[in-house]
């Protein structure tokens, strides 16, 4: 096994807990969810261009005879990268005490202020940083707005 394999593993299996702590483990945490929205996805530009990268490099491991396992692991990424890119929604879970945001739990009371643009992007100003929350549905402007009002 050479060190390029043992990186390529070492990524799998930091992409692989990320799915699994995004998909399983975050929504348990905290308590139970209130109300989960899913948000808009940011450009798919990245990912596209990291599974690009990715494809590539099982080209050129096909051509020039590489190892098996580094063609395995290299395949194994870019589903990953197609996984967490295209297939994964990003969402905002609401808790009792908090909600999180970017996989990111922040507490209620770091909210200062909160503003709606004319777009449709709810504003939560915390202390130091800035939150742009962009929904799929307007509609859910107004749940939110509901479980913040009642849990304040």
């Amino acid at each position: 096994m050479t060190i390029t394999d043992i990186v390529l593993i070492l990524f799998v299996a930091a992409l692989l807990a990320f799915a699994l702590y995004d998909e399983f483990i975050m929504p348990g945490r905290k308590g139970p969810s209130l109300l989960t929205i899913p948000l808009l996805r940011r450009s798919r530009t990245d990912g596209a261009i990291f599974v690009g990268l990715l494809v590539i490099l099982i080209y050129n491991n096909s051509i020039n005879g590489g190892a098996t396992l580094s063609m395995w692991l290299l395949f194994a990424l870019a589903l990953l990268g197609v996984y967490l890119f295209w297939i994964r929604t990003p969402k905002i879970i609401f808790k009792a005490q908090g909600f999180f945001f970017a996989n990111v739990w922040i507490e209620y009371n770091r909210i200062k202020e909160m503003n709606l643009s004319e777009d449709g992007v709810l504003v939560m100003q915390l202390e130091q940083r800035r939150l742009l929350i962009r929904v799929r549905n307007i509609d859910d402007l107004e749940r939110i707005y509901k479980v913040l009002v009642k849990t304040q």
